[in-house]
């Protein structure tokens, strides 16, 4: 791999790390257990392995952002996950920001801005 290809894989890592989270919740007004999580947000084009989701949603647990109940009545236990009240309005405000964000970006990449 070249310098240059190593610099972009690393800078796509950094991006996607701060999509993640708005992605998760986003998915998260049902609940769902993770090995779903993961199909769901790999159906709509954005990969997430299990060493990443997992601890992932045990954080934003953790935080207040989801809440979670298992499941004992199937096979295995399950653990299902959905957005908790705090963390429906830090997704709505993610979800500004982000398109906000989005918005300005396209206006700085736009070529007619560069000299």
């Amino acid at each position: 791999m070249t310098e240059p290809d190593e610099h972009i894989n690393q800078l796509r890592l950094e991006l996607r790390r701060g999509i993640v989270v708005l992605a998760v919740l986003s998915q998260l007004d049902v609940p769902c257990y993770a090995y779903v999580l993961i199909q769901r947000l790999a159906e709509q084009g954005l990969d997430v392995e299990e060493g990443t989701l997992y601890p992932l949603l045990r954080r934003l647990e953790k935080h207040g952002l989801l809440e979670s109940e298992w499941e004992v009545g199937e096979s295995r236990p399950r653990k299902y996950y959905r957005v908790s009240a705090v963390g429906g309005d830090v997704l709505s405000a993610l979800s500004k920001e982000w398109f906000e964000m989005v918005d300005m970006m396209h206006h700085i990449l736009r070529e007619d801005n560069h000299e």
